[in-house]
């Protein structure tokens, strides 16, 4: 009989605590052997999170919760259970007859996969204080222990005060769907022994309480904006020198009905310990998957954290649906192209269901508000839909998909969301190409005022998404489809390469547009540029003008303006000409800093080409300056897609030095310390580059084979890419690689006898191979080493 993992997990606890060498069951036994990451003294005062797929808690590294974010202003740290928020924080102090003590300064932070920690100290008293949290897997609640030890040689005795600061609220865009915040409400439940509110209103409750009974309860005075209310639980600690003692609280909430919100806290006080046990073997799980060794422990330790998380932002409101979010704490939200890009990365580390669950999501909605295949853009956790779509979201769709299907090759999957496809792409044409000249107009990935004329990111994967469509349908039998399709692409790749090509810059241009269009763009580049003490980009921008009015056009014309980071989305989707693209990625190199691209070229600073320099955001919230990681990871994989495996590296080691830069185990949004302090389409930015082109894992699970070509950086000279899933699981694929003394080594493994390995073959290579397991196979153009069992394994 095979035992449920969750009565294995209860059944060793219970077994651990029958034994005679039992631990006692506080947090930091149970995180023993745990990877986990320090925080900064310097970033204390800067945000986590505790992350959950129903509940996730956003504060400061110090211990405190102060009032963040910008979406809803002041509203976006606290305790969170979308579609509503429970918590703006809670105070704990220790309390004696001469002294109290908030834990509010703390001394070091600790970041684990799947739980965090603050450590604080009272020196007179010494008194040593760890505060623990995590967030159980599917619950509406999470878990705090206070884990106190006196280290002094004379036992004393304190009180600890636990204060509740409720916040029952609708998230952003409440309002829409006829969510109406009111004031809180609370009362001291005496059958959980703690305090239980409510919006007097709503159906939203809150309840925090004790594994103990407190010595005392009262209300406390609210220090927060907003219609919440405060309120506390006193309790009795007493402790014998170097004794530690540990106090649970429990937080839970419900959208629906105290009951649930009673019943998640009662099953988190009592199961806390099976459910920690179970979050970490999952989190175990996810570093097995796709497990990176490479010479750089630094970009390793960032890959193998970046799929944790992915899994922070998975969130789950069952009443709309499970998707992966865009980032937090202001983007804790469903979009559709942070999508496009992220699940490409998701699924090459074998986060599967989170893939499978978005695109449902993205595709029903979409449907639902638009119904002719466009594709949104934004929808917040109570279903309200911000925006409907930009235009590059629904080619993006079709290119997602036809990624996928490479990975899981289930033509079901095919079949189920080529329609959205099929009315999308005829969409995109159809009412968006208002000149006929196969470029459709409007708002691409730069939301820039006015900047919505024909886009070269637009283009670019438009160009992308008839290919990918064309191959689809053929694999759906559509011949008559397919061919038109790749028509279609075949047109738009030649026109990219002659009407948007600027070769005064070389460089594709940002768009095309008439000049009227261009002349009001550049004023506003210009006070862009002069207010940032741009003085090249605005020299750059006023010859710009002067040729236009000397050169007039009565015809739309590609303009080279703001030097966005989109411009490289030709050599991004390998569909530049090469000479174009060497010289485009030569200029891309003038518009980097040391953590990676400017998202807007002529706001680059002096530490543009260099080693030095950062990004100091503005106070309003504002992505102007910005070096995203996201340009740089596109432009990774356009280095990639020209045999460029060493350049591609540089912009990975660039992403890499802001991991950890501030929040440990994470990469921010906006390099290195700006914005979301964890961002989805991270993982494409390394995984993409990583899985599908260093190591070359392309696979084809429609025809059970994996085509591998490897494309190695010169200083990656021993490596190794484990347990890859291909086909949902069906095969893995693991590859070792070693380069030693002029002789290279690659070994692929698999776990399907039924699969085929492709191990591309370079003809320079030939004359040197030596084959130990496979057999070399020919055609015109390509030589390969397919295996014949369970791997392939050559050198050369």
């Amino acid at each position: 009989m095979k035992w449920p993992n969750y009565k294995i997990a209860l059944f060793g606890l219970l077994f651990w605590n029958c034994s005679e060498t039992k631990k006692p069951m506080v947090f930091s036994n149970l995180m023993e052997n745990s990877a986990h990451i320090n925080g900064k003294a310097e970033y204390l005062a800067s945000p986590f999170v505790t992350a959950g797929n129903r509940v996730y808690m956003v504060g400061h590294q110090d211990g405190t919760f102060p009032e963040i974010g910008w979406h809803i202003k002041g509203e976006m740290g606290g305790i969170w259970d979308h579609p509503i928020k429970l918590m703006d924080g809670f105070d704990i102090e220790l309390r004696w007859k001469d002294e109290s003590f908030l834990l509010n300064k703390a001394e070091t932070f600790t970041n684990y996969p799947f739980a965090n920690a603050h450590q604080f100290s009272v020196p007179s008293k010494e008194i040593s204080v760890n505060r623990w949290q995590f967030v159980p897997d599917d619950l509406e609640g999470l878990l705090v222990q206070i884990e106190l030890t006196n280290n002094a040689s004379t036992a004393t005795t304190f009180d600890l005060g636990f204060t509740g600061h409720s916040d029952l609220r609708p998230t952003w865009l409440g309002e829409r769907t006829n969510m109406t915040d009111s004031k809180d409400e609370s009362i001291f439940e005496e059958a959980i022994q703690g305090w239980i509110v409510k919006d007097q209103n709503n159906p939203w409750f809150v309840c925090y309480a004790s594994d103990t009974a407190p010595t005392d309860k009262s209300k406390a005075e609210n220090i927060y904006g907003g219609r919440g209310v405060s309120n506390q639980l006193n309790y009795t600690i007493s402790l014998a020198p170097n004794e530690t003692k540990s106090i649970n609280f429990v937080i839970s909430g419900s959208y629906t009905s105290k009951e649930n919100a009673i019943a998640t806290l009662n099953t988190i006080k009592s199961d806390w310990p099976h459910l920690l046990e179970e979050k970490k073997e999952r989190y175990q799980q996810l570093a097995h998957q796709t497990q990176l060794t490479i010479p750089d422990k630094k970009m390793q330790q960032a890959f193998e954290w970046l799929k944790y998380n992915c899994d922070w932002l998975v969130r789950t409101v069952p009443e709309v649906g499970t998707g992966i979010t865009a980032g937090i704490p202001d983007y804790p939200w469903w979009f559709g192209v942070d999508s496009e890009y992220a699940l490409q990365g998701y699924m090459a580390i074998g986060q599967t269901d989170a893939v499978y669950n978005t695109i449902a999501l993205l595709d029903s909605v979409s449907n639902n508000v638009n119904g002719n295949g466009k594709i949104i853009h934004e929808m917040s956790t109570n279903g309200a839909v911000f925006n409907k779509g930009n235009i590059n979201e629904t080619p993006q769709f079709a290119s997602l998909i036809w990624s996928i299907y490479q990975w899981n090759g289930d033509k079901s999957f095919l079949e189920k969301y080529f329609p959205t496809i099929q009315k999308g792409l005829s969409w995109l044409l159809k009412e968006n190409d208002l000149d006929g000249n196969g470029f459709p107009e409007g708002f691409g990935m730069m939301e820039i005022h006015g900047l919505d004329s024909e886009m070269i990111d637009v283009a670019a994967y438009s160009q992308k998404a008839f290919a990918d469509a064309s191959q689809m349908a053929e694999a759906l039998g559509k011949d008559a489809l397919a061919a038109k399709y790749q028509e279609v692409a075949g047109q738009l790749k030649q026109k990219i390469n002659t009407e948007f090509w600027s070769e005064n810059f070389n460089s594709y241009a940002d768009f095309i547009g008439t000049d009227t269009q261009a002349l009001h763009l550049i004023e506003d580049a210009i006070i862009r540029a002069d207010t940032l003490n741009k003085p090249w980009a605005v020299e750059e921008l006023e010859a710009t003008k002067q040729f236009i009015k000397t050169h007039p056009s009565n015809k739309p014309r590609p303009f080279v303006m703001h030097h966005n980071w989109v411009v490289n989305t030709p050599m991004e989707m390998g569909i530049a000409d090469t000479s174009k693209a060497l010289k485009a990625l030569k200029t891309a190199e003038q518009f980097v800093n040391p953590f990676g691209v400017f998202v807007t070229g002529i706001d680059r600073d002096q530490s543009a080409g260099s080693d030095d320099g950062s990004f100091k955001g503005s106070k309003i919230f504002s992505y102007t300056g910005a070096v995203m990681t996201l340009p740089t990871g596109v432009q990774a994989r356009a280095e990639n897609n020209y045999g460029r495996p060493n350049e591609a590296l540089n912009y990975l080691e660039r992403m890499t030095r802001t991991f950890s830069y501030a929040f440990p185990g994470s990469i921010y949004e906006v390099s290195p310390d700006y914005g979301m302090i964890t961002q989805a389409w991270n993982i494409y930015s390394f995984a993409y580059p990583i899985v599908h082109q260093f190591f070359g894992i392309q696979p084809r699970s429609s025809q059970k084979e994996v085509v591998i070509s490897p494309l190695m950086p010169d200083s990656w000279d021993d490596c190794a890419l484990q347990n890859v899933k291909i086909g949902d699981g069906a095969n893995e694929i693991s590859m070792f690689y070693t380069k030693k003394d002029g002789k290279t080594t690659i070994k692929i493994e698999q776990t399907n006898l039924e699969w085929k390995i492709k191990l591309k073959i370079p003809k320079s290579q030939l004359e040197q191979l030596q084959i130990l397991e496979g057999t070399l196979h020919s055609s015109e153009n390509d030589s390969w080493v397919e295996s014949e069992g369970m791997k392939v394994e050559v050198s050369f």
